[in-house]
């Protein structure tokens, strides 16, 4: 039986990882020892970085939601109690988006929440 040797594969593997080191200064980029431990980190990051930008989301749109309720009199944790208490299921993305674009439509929100609290 012939022998069979594995250079194929690991010439397709390192391109695999070659091709995801691609724009790496320097050795990154062209050596495969070197880029793989590149790309693995890479990789880490951009999985840890997808996560916290749905806590940075949020993070911001609860300041926006906070200076728009204290422009109205309230602050964010009353502001969100007393939607609670009036029954109005609305999620922050939404809630900022009108802090931002409809200040009208806010104040009614921030009004309905002051009475219930009272």
């Amino acid at each position: 039986m012939a022998r069979v040797k594995g250079g194929l594969n690991a010439k397709k593997k390192h391109n695999r990882v070659l091709k995801l080191a691609k724009g790496y200064r320097g050795a990154r980029s062209n050596q495969y020892r070197i880029a793989k431990q590149s790309v693995m980190r890479a990789l880490t990051s951009s999985y840890a970085g997808r996560k916290e930008r749905k806590r940075q989301f949020r993070q911001l749109w609860i300041a926006r939601i906070n200076a728009a309720a204290r422009m109205n009199g309230l602050s964010y944790s009353k502001f969100m109690y007393g939607l609670k208490l009036a029954g109005v299921d609305m999620n922050r993305k939404m809630l900022a988006e009108m802090a931002v674009a409809d200040a009208d439509g806010f104040k009614t929100l921030a009004e309905l929440a002051k009475s219930k609290i009272a």
